[in-house]
């Protein structure tokens, strides 16, 4: 079983002990396109999710797929309701350093879907400074 699989399955269990297991205690997050975000430590991991269980009750993690060994990467989908009512629709990709079966290191790269799909002509113009048509 991958370490992904074991947070898959921690996750869909809200398990937060089965979750925190899958993390060394000196463990590094980044988020590229958030730099901000960036944390050290599986205090912090345990300070994230014990906040989104708590938010969002019916939280479901869905594995797309995942490849690699010491490093593995994994496609996620993940959804649920928060207490507000508002719908948590999130995916992206996770890439994990794993050492002695554990994640020592992730790069996040998970956002939330779009509520208005933008078609691909709308984006490549707002890339590239275009005004809309």
């Amino acid at each position: 079983m991958t370490v992904a699989e074991q947070l898959e399955d921690a996750m869909n269990a809200h398990d937060l002990a089965a979750f925190l297991a899958c993390f060394h205690d000196d463990y590094r997050s980044e988020q590229p396109v958030h730099p901000g975000r960036g944390f050290g430590g599986r205090d912090q991991v345990e300070a994230n999710w014990s906040a989104i269980f708590a938010g969002v009750p019916d939280f479901a993690a869905e594995l797309v797929r995942v490849t690699g060994r010491e490093e593995e990467w994994s496609e996620w989908h993940w959804t649920g309701t928060r207490r507000d009512g508002d719908a948590l629709d999130m995916a992206g990709v996770m890439i994990c350093g794993i050492r002695d079966g554990r994640i020592a290191w992730g790069r996040l790269y998970i956002e939330p879907l779009e509520a208005e799909p933008e078609g691909i002509d709308a984006a490549v113009r707002r890339m590239a400074g275009a005004p809309p048509e």
